[in-house]
């Protein structure tokens, strides 16, 4: 029997939908904020060329600055929540925009903030510390402005890049609008000749089904599609590397992973050894490739038996009351407090829960003061349920960094941003197994935990070196035409899954649809953060409330500190391969135990 359509926002229910009200009771009151923000931004250039005039002065316009801030933040979850409940909404698209627009003066209005704090002589800032104690909350940010005077530029500079940074984000704004608004799949056709409706939720789900028929004609369908726009997507892509190669230049860094990293003073080391440490461990992906194949017995492994199930008889579908239990559950060693927030998070309207027609695909989650929002695509799958605590595992993050911190150290930096959330898989993942006696269901159960590793160590990862590939062809002024995106791309899936993989002509398309190349050298933190949350959770297993007072401790640090020194807080150094190394181990041992399972079975 064919899938369910998937129905339209309206068909929902309440209680699986989020509270946006908590930001806005209404499109009406955030038109208000909307006008008072912009009442603000035309204050901001009145402070120009004052800065160094007197602690009070300054005081006031970091005062401003920070509310300004905090209404630009709270304004634009709204908007981009009510957008990404329906992407066709025009109403909702030309709320970001217009508030983007707004953004984008501020920024530029304030161009000359950085120039002038960075002018300020070492003495004076210190006097203007002792006459207004107030200003101690901004030390550490503007220790961060002035560490970056090689990259800092006169105010008119700052000023022009500041008005380019609309322009800049049109290729991410392009890419998402024809990813999740415009483009539209043929139905799959399954072993019986059923359709199934196809689109960026259901192709991950069917991608698991145990109908190869099924997931062929998925795979088939889905890149065709994104081969027919394949040069425009990769002009598209191509006007993403060329901004970001054209502000790492302006600003006088090497490259633009130079300019991305040292946003949060991450040393480059880190993103190379990264991509070394799985270079040296390659020979476990490819013994797992060569595992799944004799599994699933077959005569070739493709591309579209990735992500089938090599247990049969285990998966189930499991409703989200049941899932969020599952979830609660596991996370009991990390104590009542914690466990409190998620229980919050589940009564409070944080989640929407389930895929409507128009809504953005994956998950994420966002971190607005009043409290995270949550958006699933629940499809009722073991993953979805590791998808729900990888998600609250983020809000968790956010909230004690929201509750704990002011506005101006709250937000964590993407370094860690993956951690929180990959700890939170990691232990319900070890819970789940200790509770099993079965040896097929531990079979199963260890195999998803395989491709945990294989789909965020190995698969970021070559996402990671993709990006940097593609980087340094534009540098030399090579071309990033389809053509080449293709070859680099289908090279890369060569080395990283071996010679027992056959490799689909459709997959040297995958990078077209990639949300996070647009994101600026995000995806290695998916794979640092993995490692990182590895060590933690078996720290926190291993030696309980300590460890969990150290891992909160991270928790509510938000960005008051260097993200690699908030994580050796909490007991991890990721300036040094081995915590990579240490997962990559433990891959291998959960390889080892996962053949002998099903030799035995």
């Amino acid at each position: 029997m064919a899938m369910n359509r998937i129905p339209e926002r309206n068909a929902l229910q309440a209680e699986d939908q989020w509270n946006l009200a908590d930001l806005y009771p209404t499109d009406a009151a955030w038109q208000q904020d909307f006008d008072a923000l912009k009442a603000l931004v035309a204050q901001i250039p009145t402070y120009r060329g004052r800065l160094a005039q007197s602690a009070q002065t300054l005081m006031e316009y970091v005062t401003l600055d920070t509310r300004v801030g905090e209404l630009l933040d709270k304004l634009m979850n709204y908007a981009q929540r009510k957008s990404d409940e329906d992407t066709r909404v025009s109403a909702y698209q030309a709320m970001v925009a217009k508030l983007t627009a707004v953004w984008v003066e501020a920024a530029s209005a304030g161009a000359f903030e950085t120039p002038e704090i960075m002018a300020i002589p070492d003495e004076t800032l210190e006097a203007f510390f002792r006459a207004q104690p107030a200003l101690e909350l901004y030390r550490r940010a503007f220790f961060n402005i002035r560490r970056k005077r090689a990259h800092v530029l006169s105010d008119t500079e700052e000023k022009l890049l500041a008005q380019a940074g609309e322009m800049a984000a049109q290729p991410d704004n392009i890419f998402s609008m024809f990813n999740d608004a415009d483009l539209q799949f043929p139905d799959a056709i399954d072993a019986a000749g059923n359709a199934h409706p196809l689109s960026q939720g259901a192709f991950g789900r069917i991608m698991e089904s145990g109908d190869r028929v099924l997931r062929k004609s998925a795979f088939e369908n889905f890149y065709r599609m994104y081969g027919a726009y394949r040069n425009t997507l990769a002009a598209v892509l191509a006007s993403q590397v060329k901004q970001l190669q054209f502000f790492a230049q302006a600003r006088h860094y090497p490259s633009p992973l130079h300019h991305a990293l040292d946003g949060n003073n991450v040393p480059v080391e880190v993103y190379y050894n990264l991509i070394e440490a799985v270079h040296h461990n390659m020979d476990k992906m490819h013994r797992y490739v060569q595992l799944r194949k004799k599994l699933l017995g077959v005569d070739e492994l493709h591309m579209y038996d990735v992500y089938a199930p090599l247990v049969d008889g285990v998966a189930k579908q499991i409703p989200f009351d049941a899932a969020k239990k599952t979830v609660y559950d596991a996370l009991a060693v990390m104590g009542e407090q914690y466990r409190a927030i998620l229980r919050q998070g589940y009564e409070s309207h944080w989640i929407d829960v389930y895929e409507n027609v128009g809504k953005r695909s994956g998950a994420y989650s966002a971190g607005p003061k009043v409290h995270p929002y949550v958006l699933l695509n629940y499809t009722g799958t073991l993953d979805s349920v590791f998808t729900l605590a990888h998600e609250m595992g983020h809000a968790i993050h956010s909230y004690l960094s929201n509750t704990t911190q002011s506005p101006v150290y709250s937000e964590y930096v993407i370094f860690v941003a993956e951690v929180a959330s990959t700890c939170n898989e990691t232990l319900l993942m070890y819970d789940l197994l200790e509770k099993t006696t079965d040896k097929k269901e531990r079979a199963y159960l260890i195999n998803h935990f395989l491709e945990q590793f294989k789909g965020t160590l190995y698969r970021q990862t070559m996402f990671a070196e993709f990006e940097l590939k593609i980087a340094a062809r534009n540098q030399e002024g090579e071309s990033l035409t389809a053509e080449d995106l293709c070859a680099l791309y289908r090279g890369l899936n060569e080395q990283y899954f071996g010679s027992e993989m056959v490799l689909d002509p459709q997959i040297d398309l995958e990078w077209s649809r990639i949300p996070h190349f647009y994101y600026n050298y995000y995806v290695f933190q998916y794979a640092t953060g993995f490692s990182a949350a590895i060590a933690l959770a078996r720290r926190i297993r291993r030696e309980g409330k300590p460890a969990v007072e150290d891992y909160m401790g991270f928790l509510r640090g938000g960005c008051s500190k260097d993200p690699i020194d908030l994580l050796k807080g909490a007991g991890v150094d990721m300036t040094t391969a081995q915590p990579v190394e240490e997962a990559l181990a433990l891959f291998g041992e959960l390889l080892d135990e996962m053949q002998q399972l099903t030799e035995e079975a």
